[in-house]
């Protein structure tokens, strides 16, 4: 593998490249709260050469059989599996996450490349022999040509393996860019994709800010686009998109719940909670971040949660017996701290305060301790926006009908979860609740790689969910083939409308 350096450049054409990019961003390490490298970020020129590039690409690698695609695949899982834990720290000297965390990560991804395997299955199309006058009708899905995908700094080798993979597996070049903030896993992919055959100009890396990710939705060779992140974004991104004639898949952002019932049991229901709420830091786009206490078991549970949250081990990820490392920058970290002032001003019980938190030997680290919030209400910030962080809410209904209702009026729809002993309130739950995830018992309730995984409302804008079999749609065109041989005998002109 090569050496990291000091400023982390693109991957084009099978190899690292500076392009003429002059522009640059630092990358931080979160743990010591310092810089740690600096990233290059891409003109408007260098989006049209990487854009180049992977469009004489693609050709050649869409007329390969799906086999052939998928044997690439094979091999690139086998050295995903090899160096997952080079990824996994790179994930967590960039990001922050715990290496355990890091490498849960690299694990789920991993799980979408399996899937890719099986394309040469997932391409099949249907038959239909002697529709009618001695004519076969039949279905391919065909490549895009170039594809892209823009992805998030909290999950940076999980969510660009939602789109790649699928994207290559079905013929297409793909272009990734992530984000800037933790760049280096995306460089470490690219060499892996080319140690397991990909051809160059295949699978491409393009560091950058806003500048790219315009230029690629401006661009008319880019024929899809990929996204994950914050739903101001994500809506820019689909409307560019389209504006564009190009099809996008934008994944936004989310306040998930997790509805507690009387009738829960209550440790379960605190575990869960303290691992979905404050794993990662809560930089998850599944993270829970309001628990919606039913009935008289708002107590319990909350003296459960603060019980399990003061005792969390916060330092940094690369330690052992971490639970929780850093955010990921100051500016995030800062963010996250106003958010927890306005809930204190618009009255919020302040159970936990997490915004003054060091750790020794990291005192300049970009830490947070867990925050608990008790008695919100629908009308605080700290209710209606997505906080991405450490930051657990709790809102007390007074059944589930309530309940129900509360998620429903919210403008995301990205995951929920119940927790109950009641099959009857489990049905009920799961047809009534407005959102694309949903978790029975189960906190984070992240579709496995050969399902979908997105949201509603304004959690998703596109038709299509990401990976399993929604990705493959996403990342091919459907082609109809009707066929017939003629005979000896010509019928003539026929003007008349065909039919069985």
């Amino acid at each position: 593998m090569s050496t990291p350096t000091d400023t982390l450049t693109h991957w084009i054409d099978g190899q690292r490249s500076a392009l003429d990019s002059t522009r640059t961003a630092d990358v931080f390490d979160p743990a010591h709260g310092r810089v740690a490298r600096q990233v290059l970020l891409a003109s408007e020129t260098d989006v049209s050469r990487a854009v180049a590039g992977a469009a004489a690409a693609q050709p050649a690698w869409g007329a390969l059989a799906p086999q052939r695609r998928a044997r690439v695949l094979f091999r690139m899982k086998e050295l995903v599996e090899r160096h997952s834990a080079d990824l996994a720290r790179l994930i967590t000297r960039e990001h922050g996450k715990t290496f355990p965390d890091a490498q849960g990560e690299v694990q789920r991804g991993l799980e979408v490349i399996e899937f890719a395997c099986g394309i040469p299955q997932l391409l099949k199309g249907q038959y239909s022999d002697h529709v009618g006058g001695g004519i076969a009708n039949w279905s391919q899905r065909m490549p895009l040509g170039v594809t892209a995908g823009i992805t998030p700094f909290n999950f940076p080798f999980m969510v660009p393996m939602w789109m790649a993979p699928v994207a290559l597996a079905c013929g297409n070049s793909f272009i990734l860019k992530p984000s800037e903030r933790d760049p280096s896993p995306s460089l470490l992919t690219a060499e892996l994709f080319r140690d397991a055959g990909l051809p160059d100009g295949v699978f491409n890396v393009l560091q950058g800010d806003r500048v790219a990710v315009d230029a690629l939705l401006e661009h008319p060779d880019v024929r899809a686009v990929s996204f994950v992140g914050s739903t101001p974004i994500a809506r820019h991104i689909f409307e560019t998109a389209a504006k564009h004639g190009k099809r996008a898949q934008a994944l936004g952002g989310a306040k998930n719940h997790m509805v507690v019932m009387p009738d829960a049991d209550i440790d379960q229901a605190a575990d869960a909670l303290i691992g979905a709420a404050y794993g990662s830091a809560g930089e998850r786009c599944m993270a829970i971040s309001v628990a919606v206490a039913v009935g008289d078991i708002a107590d319990a549970l909350v003296e459960a949660v603060r019980t399990r949250a003061q005792k969390l081990n916060i330092g940094d990820g690369e330690g052992d017996g971490i639970d929780m490392g850093p955010v990921v920058t100051a500016a995030h970290r800062e963010r996250i701290v106003s958010l927890i002032d306005a809930g204190i001003a618009e009255g919020a019980q302040l159970v936990l305060d997490g915004r003054r938190h060091t750790v020794a030997g990291r005192e300049n680290g970009f830490f947070l301790s867990a925050t608990l919030f008790d008695r919100v209400t629908p009308a605080m910030r700290i209710w209606k926006e997505e906080i991405f962080g450490p930051v657990l809410c709790v809102v007390r209904a007074a059944n589930l009908a309530e309940a129900i209702a509360l998620v429903n009026s919210h403008e995301y729809g990205n995951g929920v979860s119940l927790y109950t002993r009641d099959g009857a309130a489990a049905r009920e739950f799961g047809q009534r609740i407005e959102a694309g995830m949903v978790g029975i018992n189960v906190p984070i309730p992240v579709p496995m790689a050969w399902h979908s995984f997105g949201g509603w409302k304004q959690s998703l804008f596109g038709d299509l969910h990401a990976y399993g079999e929604e990705g493959v749609r996403f990342y091919t065109r459907y082609k109809s083939i009707m066929q017939r041989w003629p005979d000896s005998g010509s019928k003539g002109p026929e003007f008349v409308m065909p039919v069985n």
